[in-house]
């Protein structure tokens, strides 16, 4: 929220080499590398239009 705040984007990326970052962040293995945070503002069309998403009538299961 303290980045919103400050007019910042947050992007939490997921799927990168954290044995990678781990070891070239913190060599002496005391700390592990779970995600990254790309921080930063955001490009004039940096915004895509959601994609469609199922209603609750086709994923919802009722007697």
């Amino acid at each position: 929220m303290g980045v919103r705040a400050a007019g910042l984007a947050a992007g939490p990326m997921a799927g990168f080499d954290a044995a990678g970052v781990t070891g070239e962040f913190f060599p002496d293995g005391r700390h592990e590398a779970l995600l990254l945070l790309n921080l930063g503002r955001p490009g004039p069309d940096a915004w895509e239009p959601r994609l469609p998403r199922l209603s609750t009538e086709e994923v919802v299961w009722t007697r």
